[in-house]
């Protein structure tokens, strides 16, 4: 009888804020975004809150007069799913904004970048004539990107079989909207996009199938096929990266696993 392997799981530990922060560590529930968003709203916003309470909206506050109507949540797109009414709230504080299609009207303030952090990173596959063009891109005012992506996020571009490797890391560097797709008929959601790096020495599948970690990942047990978010396995991803690519450390460092939510 063969002995069960014990599975090996990435470190998900939160992210530490920048010294002097209200709290150590990035928080990870609604309650903390509240904390953290309290040594701002006056300091940062200039708000005056006037009260906390239950229900929707979460906080009425007021601006040089004028009321504020205040909805907390962890990730912007919870205010949607929780079918909040849009006319019933003027800001939607949050750790993470992920809602691509957000009304105008909510003005939304993302803590993680107020506090230094903010990024995730995806995989993107990618093949034929778009492979092609995507290795002399620098740059590109519209591009697919993963709907859940955001302004500042990293995306690794995967080339299908044969190539079976990872070559291309780009950033997103504009918001993501939603429309007419340039490269198939129908929508979809575009961003610019401009290059990290080009790896001389690629990521190849096999290799992710042997690493201890990645091995377990969805992304890699779904054979590339999908447009995954990879941010819990940056860490790995990234020491592999660079042990291999040591010419691109400068330009990753921004992109540092300790700048990860």
């Amino acid at each position: 009888m063969k002995a069960r392997t014990k599975q090996t799981v990435p470190d998900r530990r939160p992210a530490r804020l920048p010294d002097g922060s209200p709290l150590d560590y990035a928080p990870n529930e609604e309650q903390g975004v509240v904390y953290l968003f309290s040594h701002l709203a006056r300091r940062k916003f200039g708000l005056r809150v006037e009260r906390v309470q239950r229900g929707f909206p979460d906080c009425l506050a007021s601006l040089d007069g004028k009321p504020v109507r205040i909805e907390f949540e962890y990730r912007s797109r919870n205010f949607h799913q929780h079918k909040h009414l849009h006319s019933g709230c003027d800001w939607l504080v949050c750790w993470i904004h992920d809602w691509p299609g957000v009304p105008k009207c909510l003005r939304v303030v993302e803590l993680r970048r107020e506090y230094g952090l903010g990024f995730n990173v995806w995989f993107q596959p990618v093949s034929g004539e778009f492979a092609q063009r995507l290795a002399g891109v620098r740059a590109s005012d519209s591009w697919s990107v993963p709907s859940p992506a955001m302004q500042g996020d990293v995306i690794l571009f995967y080339q299908t079989a044969p190539e079976s490797f990872i070559r291309d890391i780009f950033r997103v560097a504009s918001p993501v909207s939603h429309g007419k797709a340039g490269w198939k008929s129908g929508n979809d959601y575009m961003a610019c996009i401009r290059r990290v790096c080009t790896l001389r020495a690629p990521l190849h599948l096999t290799e992710l199938r042997e690493h201890r970690v990645l091995r377990h990942a969805g992304f890699v047990r779904g054979q590339m096929q999908g447009r995954y978010r990879a941010s819990e396995y940056w860490p790995d991803l990234y020491r592999m990266i660079v042990s291999r690519n040591a010419s691109v450390e400068r330009q990753l460092k921004k992109f540092g696993p300790e700048r990860l939510t």
